[in-house]
């Protein structure tokens, strides 16, 4: 079964396998699924590419929105969260204001929750544009998404927005300091634990030299079929190359 679309800025504390107690922040159109990739595994499903087309004219929260939905979400918990995560309905760093929203949050953060890190997951389409990588820079935690070494794997297993490659991705994330890599692991016809596409993408961790990364595999239903969980054996293949990459690394 496939995931709801956030209707809302905030939503949890949910107890996150990677982050622990995670306050979520979903700063995209509510109900909306708005990325810039349609990966074959997303939990939320399918996007609808001609959204994004006119993303300008799109539902957007506005800062002074996020920042409200925040603190009224920071007031009103008990005990504080480990991390507030901007993540949600797709890619984050999307939203126009993206750069004045991330200032905007670490205030409230100082504020209300001083010890809470704040933290994106990315699928790192927008690592090139220089506001972005300053906004980036700002957080406590840059988790970005890197599935692939491969320009033919990353077109079929991300299916990227047209004009997106893999190429400009790295070269973006290359740019950025202590950087965590996530990549999901699927096996099946649609999958990526092919021995010469893990090796590939083994390459541009090499060149990217992450401070760590986090490997996974499925745990919800997918929309593409000839999906299925990598087995825990392949992910302890992986784990084991990128060990001997001497780059730190953990098995989710």
């Amino acid at each position: 079964m496939l995931l709801a679309l956030k209707d809302t800025i905030i939503y949890g504390p949910v107890n996150s396998r990677r982050l622990g107690r995670s306050l979520g922040i979903n700063i995209l159109p509510p109900g909306q699924k708005t990325c810039t990739f349609n990966c074959v595994y997303c939990q939320y499903g399918w996007t609808d590419y001609h959204c994004l087309a006119e993303k300008d004219n799109l539902s957007w929260p506005s800062t002074k929105e996020v920042e409200d939905a925040l603190a009224g979400a920071l007031a009103r918990l008990h005990i504080p969260p480990a991390y507030i995560t901007f993540s949600g309905n797709g890619e984050p760093t999307l939203h126009p204001c993206y750069p004045e929203i991330v200032v905007a949050v670490k205030k409230v953060r100082d504020r209300l929750a001083p010890d809470a890190q704040v933290a994106v997951l990315s699928n790192s389409t927008l690592t090139g544009d220089p506001d972005i990588q300053k906004a980036l820079a700002q957080l406590d935690r840059r988790i970005m998404k890197l599935d692939c070494g491969h320009e033919s794997t990353f077109a079929r297993y991300n299916k990227p927005f047209t004009g997106i490659e893999e190429e400009a991705i790295v070269n973006g994330l290359a740019q950025l300091e202590d950087i965590t890599i996530q990549a999901l692991f699927s096996g099946g016809e649609a999958g990526n634990v092919a021995d010469a596409a893990v090796d590939a993408w083994v390459e541009r961790l090499n060149i990217l030299r992450p401070s760590h990364v986090q490997i996974y595999t499925l745990d919800r239903d997918a929309p593409a079929k000839k999906l299925v969980p990598a087995l825990e054996s392949d992910l302890q293949k992986i784990e084991c190359l990128v060990k001997k990459a001497r780059i730190p690394v953990s098995i989710y």
